[in-house]
């Protein structure tokens, strides 16, 4: 495991004033992965966003971890959503210009 792409979840709780516990009920809940090393855990830098994410929904929201799951998930279709948007109008726009 190269260590310069893994945070240590320690490391994050001291910065967003986070219990560790939080973390374990995000990996149990399968949200984000935690590898573990020599008794202790890490998140690999990839996934940070995710975690950044998903704090601030917990925080600024209020929300509850099953909720936070249920909102990444609609956040998730809205995002496929407006790729589509974003592919149809193109398309049309292709159309539009041949008239």
């Amino acid at each position: 495991m190269a260590t310069e792409k893994y945070i240590p979840v320690i490391h994050l709780c001291n910065l967003y004033q986070i219990e560790i516990t939080f973390f374990h009920e995000l990996n149990d809940l399968g949200l984000v992965e935690l590898i573990s090393k020599d008794n202790d855990m890490f998140l690999h830098e990839d996934k940070l966003y995710k975690v950044e994410r998903i704090i601030r929904i917990h925080q600024e929201l209020n929300v509850n971890m099953e909720g936070i799951d249920v909102v990444l998930n609609l956040l998730d279709k809205v995002d496929k959503l407006q790729n589509e948007v974003q592919v149809i109008q193109s398309r049309l726009r292709l159309y539009e210009d041949d008239l």
